[in-house]
């Protein structure tokens, strides 16, 4: 994904601050960025936005 750098990431409030989860970006109309908190300049998976609301619907 070109300019991830750019976007704003965030993750989840239970993951503690601890660095060791999944990070995602807003701001992609239709795409959901997702990536390593452990390595910010790895590569960057996008998912559809269903995909991911169906992930997170999941998880939960």
């Amino acid at each position: 994904m070109r300019d991830a750098a750019r976007l704003t990431w965030h993750s989840s409030s239970y993951s503690g601050g601890q660095g060791e989860c999944v990070e995602v970006a807003d701001g992609v109309p239709g795409v959901v960025p997702v990536r390593d908190s452990k390595r910010p300049a790895g590569p960057v998976i996008g998912f559809g936005v269903g995909a991911w609301q169906a992930f997170v619907t999941y998880v939960r």
